[in-house]
């Protein structure tokens, strides 16, 4: 697909995305300028084949969990005070907001302009936090966000809207990530980028493999990752 611009001064882009358009790659004909753009991620017959996967198996899921969901939730409430539930805003498909669900595993709730990641024996984790997050049991209510429609099972994993804002403006097509629902799972993740981002050339090759993604999706490679993701559970690689 291409763009075509007259060579003329253009007013202020009208949101994040159209600002990124003169990044990529441009020719120049006669008195325009041409920007290659990326196909749209997923047509409607794959839209449809993706959701109704989503539905399936998040429906499944909630079935057979829901007695190791309901023991997290009793021993959440006895080891510390505070809600059960970890709700924060962030960016789904176009960019638009949705709470996302996770158990909760630390002592803070933050969900604001300043939200300080997790790092590697951080002392805002509570001490079952720390199990439910090594075994990535504290992402299950997401199986709520994916029956739901928020999120698909298999996406790019979505950020809190303070790390969007950051990154948006450092990480070249960084937008792009919300050309498609964002994921419990991804293939940046199976690729060994799940966790901490304390250097910023880790966010970019996490959203370099982000962007891979969409440009090749398909179910077969959904299946794929799912099935690797359950080896990085077994490795528990970079969980903390």
């Amino acid at each position: 697909m291409v763009w075509k611009f007259r060579a003329t001064p253009l007013p202020s882009p009208p949101d994040d995305t159209v600002d990124e358009v003169p990044t990529h790659p441009q020719v120049t004909l006669a008195d325009a300028f041409a920007f290659e753009l990326p196909r749209e991620p997923l047509c409607g017959r794959e839209r449809v084949i993706k959701r109704g996967t989503d539905i399936v198996i998040s429906s499944f899921g909630l079935l057979v969990l829901s007695p190791l969901m309901l023991f997290v939730l009793v021993i959440i409430r006895l080891d510390s005070p505070g809600p059960v539930l970890f709700r924060q805003i962030r960016k789904g498909l176009n960019g638009q907001s949705f709470r996302i669900l996770k158990f909760r595993t630390m002592l803070v709730m933050e969900d604001g302009a300043v939200v300080t990641q997790a790092i590697r024996n951080d002392m805002r984790v509570t001490r079952v936090g720390r199990w439910l997050r090594r075994a990535s049991i504290d992402e299950l209510p997401q199986l709520l966000n994916v029956l739901r429609g928020d999120m698909s099972f298999v996406g790019p994993r979505p950020h809190a809207l303070a790390h969007d804002n950051e990154y948006k403006n450092l990480i070249t097509n960084y937008a792009c990530r919300h050309h498609v629902k964002p994921g419990i799972t991804g293939w940046a993740q199976v690729n060994g980028f799940r966790g901490e981002t304390a250097e910023l050339t880790l966010m970019q090759r996490r959203v370099e493999l982000d962007l891979w993604y969409i440009a090749n999706w398909s179910l077969v490679l959904d299946f794929w990752i799912l099935i690797r993701t359950g080896f990085e559970l077994l490795r528990a690689r970079n969980a903390f």
